[in-house]
């Protein structure tokens, strides 16, 4: 119980005192850090036309933060969800280039599935990289990122432009019948129930069943699930498959829901804030819906604070770079044991007794 509560207590301190240091940066630029923060949530929760916007958001928020949270609890620091994004959006768009889906909700699932994969294989390569080569997954999946949007840029520039696409080269546009509509009418697509969808399931996978308990056992401890027989190579990389198809549903979800094809709007950052989203749920695929619904929220109410406050549309991204930052140092606190670093102060240890008590419970 001690634990949980301190869970949700070390984000929740994080994220509120990432507001007040950006009420602080704001201040400086001679806006009225109450105002900020007001029209922050009005602009995430205030109204209908708020939420939809927040949860339209959220919904590739979703699944790429999961991007970083599944391989992370094998043991991996995957930040390339940005990558594995954009090629699931550009192999959903394609996928009518090379077969002709049928226009109803089979045809749908297939471009879909065809992100996922596209996705999978692409951090997969990471994995396979760190298994079998040695490389650090976090650069090789950062610098794959970088590769992804160049293919990406080329792709959708090159062969499977739209001649039709003058201004903002794209590639065909998806057939009527491919499309994910709206939820009742509504802006919200049916892409947020896949994500949610998606965490719930990976969730209950990670703690209920045999093969998500060998992926925990790898990355908690490699060790032990060497000396009892577990294939790590093979978990390590399922996990990367499984994160990295989430992320290439995302980018298939935004291809077929909001840009109806392939353009440069899908590089809009998503994977990069998947990240963030992933640290603050501590890698918890349930923990992951509520997070991506507040910074989707967060990202919604950026263009209020432009038209309201004259702020740059990117601001919340300062407020999102605040908030990741403060999560990390949180984490450095979560074992101290307060109570005896206080009664340790009280008794006149110094401070310098009072670091070695704190290294010695980080440690």
């Amino acid at each position: 119980m001690k634990d949980t509560l301190t869970d949700i207590a070390l984000p929740v301190a994080a994220i509120a005192l990432s507001l007040v240091l950006f009420g602080g940066f704001v201040w400086f630029a001679g806006v009225s850090p109450v105002d900020v923060w007001v029209l922050l949530f009005k602009g995430a929760f205030g109204d209908w036309f708020s939420w939809q916007n927040t949860l339209q958001r959220a919904a590739p928020l979703m699944l790429t933060a999961l991007c970083v949270a599944i391989p992370a609890r094998a043991g991996l620091v995957i930040i390339g969800g940005e990558g594995a994004m954009v090629l699931g959006g550009l192999a959903c768009a394609a996928l009518p280039y090379v077969i002709t889906p049928p226009a109803n909700i089979l045809g749908t699932a297939l471009v879909c599935a065809a992100g996922a994969v596209a996705g999978a294989l692409w951090i997969m390569l990471a994995g396979f990289l760190r298994q079998f080569r040695g490389i650090n997954e976090t650069i090789s999946s950062l610098l794959l990122a970088y590769v992804a949007v160049g293919l990406f840029k080329h792709w959708v520039e090159g062969p499977l432009r739209d001649p039709a696409s003058l201004n903002k080269p794209s590639t065909l546009a998806l057939n009527e019948g491919l499309r994910i509509g709206g939820i009742a009418g509504s802006d919200i697509h049916w892409g947020l129930v896949l994500g949610i969808v998606a965490c719930l399931a990976l969730g209950v996978w990670l703690k209920w069943t045999a093969s998500g308990f060998a992926v925990r056992v790898v990355g908690g401890n490699p060790r032990t699930a060497q000396l009892v027989g577990l294939p790590a190579s093979r978990l390590v990389l399922l996990a990367c498959a499984v994160g990295g198809a989430c992320a290439g549903l995302a980018g298939a979800v935004e291809v077929a829901a909001v840009h109806t094809s392939a353009n440069a709007s899908l590089i809009a950052g998503y994977g990069y804030a998947g990240i963030l989203v992933a640290f603050i749920a501590r890698h918890n695929p349930l923990a992951v819906i509520p997070v991506a619904i507040l910074f989707g929220g967060f990202g919604a109410a950026g263009s209020l604070l432009q038209r309201r406050l004259g702020l740059p549309d990117a601001s919340v991204m300062v407020l999102q770079g605040m908030a990741f930052v403060l999560i990390l140092a949180s984490e450095a606190l979560r074992d101290v044991d307060w109570k005896a670093f206080w009664a340790r102060l009280a008794k006149g240890a110094g401070p310098s007794g009072a670091q070695v008590s704190m290294g010695d419970k980080i440690a």
